[in-house]
């Protein structure tokens, strides 16, 4: 079955850009209707859709993270990536990837996710 596992660096200073990539296995970025996504939930926050890449690699993201936002993909190494430049501490989050059907409300018993990872920007 699908999975998806999330890597990259826990903790960043202030200004950096923030670089995560979401391997995938058991399905192919290129092959599924389903949109690659990245989430993240801050500390005792709702979870906060960041932005998309399909199939066909159009990219969405989240108007209030679109500036600072960019999500690419390797399709030979079946891998997308996050990155998120001049990061505050209000990005620490856990950031997961995730196989979500834009439809549906962003939950995480329906789709297919990774088990998040841990950042924390802090000086």
């Amino acid at each position: 079955q699908v999975q998806l596992q999330e890597s990259g660096p826990g903790l960043l200073k202030p200004s950096q850009t923030l670089s995560l990539t979401c391997t995938v296995s058991g399905g192919s970025i290129t092959a599924d209707s389903y949109y690659w996504s990245w989430i993240r939930q801050p500390p005792g926050k709702d979870l906060e859709w960041m932005g998309a890449i399909t199939s066909s690699g159009v990219t969405a993201y989240s108007p209030s993270l679109q500036s600072r936002t960019s999500i690419s993909r390797d399709t030979s190494k079946n891998q997308f990536t996050l990155r998120l430049t001049s990061v505050t501490p209000e990005d620490t989050a856990v950031y997961f990837c995730a196989r979500i059907d834009p439809l549906l409300a962003i939950r995480r018993d329906v789709g297919y996710w990774g088990q998040g990872t841990q950042v924390t920007v802090s000086s």
